[in-house]
């Protein structure tokens, strides 16, 4: 029961971030063809590869439920081969065949391409010494905390490209970034910290550590937020 009340919140958020990027998309680029659709599929392909490595990889137990939320709720609902096939079949009615076929070249290879590209780089994240640097009573899980990273960046160029297109108030902007930031934040370190304690470190002896290892991945993950705003804003 609780893996379904969680992937049910996963996949409502999951489809209010893909109407907000795909209706962005569209009011950048028009809606002469499925671009909208397009993005969030690729993106969510992208994402779906590197979390499979990095969340799936490395089996913590006690997050199976955040497991869950994020690769089955959130990135299902982000995501929409339905979509997809319906522009398809439209564009197939209103006689553009070329849109059409094109519309499924380029959604099937850009996808497939993007799943590989996130696999490619999840699995680079763990080539050395399993993603975790140990010491003497002590470790820096840097694959997780890469991983965040890789994503709070691509979060912030699609922030950045969206709100510079889309026709929203200043008030709106700041709160949706700030809500943005902090769930991310929030969410990320989390599992940072789920992932210490699976690995034998306790909040009782560990405790400097894990709160150590929290604020850096809280830190580094708003700074290529930040990056990915600033990158985001100059394309």
């Amino acid at each position: 029961m609780n893996q379904l009340i969680v992937i049910a919140l996963g996949g409502g958020c999951g489809s209010v971030v893909r109407f907000l990027v795909s209706t962005g998309v569209y009011q950048w680029l028009g809606r002469g063809f499925p671009y909208g659709t397009l993005a969030v599929n690729v993106i969510g392909s992208f994402l779906i590869g590197l979390l499979a490595e990095a969340l799936i990889l490395q089996r913590v137990a006690f997050a199976l439920e955040y497991r869950a939320a994020i690769l089955v709720g959130f990135l299902g609902g982000f995501t929409t081969f339905s979509s997809f096939s319906l522009e398809t079949i439209y564009l197939i009615e209103q006689g553009a065949l070329s849109k059409a076929a094109g519309n499924v070249a380029v959604s099937v290879v850009a996808c497939l391409l993007a799943v590989w590209l996130g696999l490619l780089a999840g699995r680079s994240l763990y080539y050395y010494s399993a993603g975790m640097i140990h010491w003497q009573d002590g470790a820096f899980p840097f694959a997780i905390m890469l991983a965040n990273a890789l994503v709070a960046f691509l979060i912030g160029i699609v922030a950045a490209i969206l709100l510079q297109r889309v026709e929203i108030a200043v008030e709106y902007r700041a709160a949706m970034m700030v809500i943005m930031a902090g769930v991310f934040l929030t969410l990320s370190g989390l599992y940072v910290v789920l992932y210490l304690l699976e690995q034998g470190f306790t909040l009782g002896r560990h405790l400097n550590l894990i709160v150590g290892v929290f604020a850096g991945n809280s830190l580094f993950c708003l700074f290529l937020l930040w990056l990915g705003l600033s990158a985001g804003e100059r394309i």
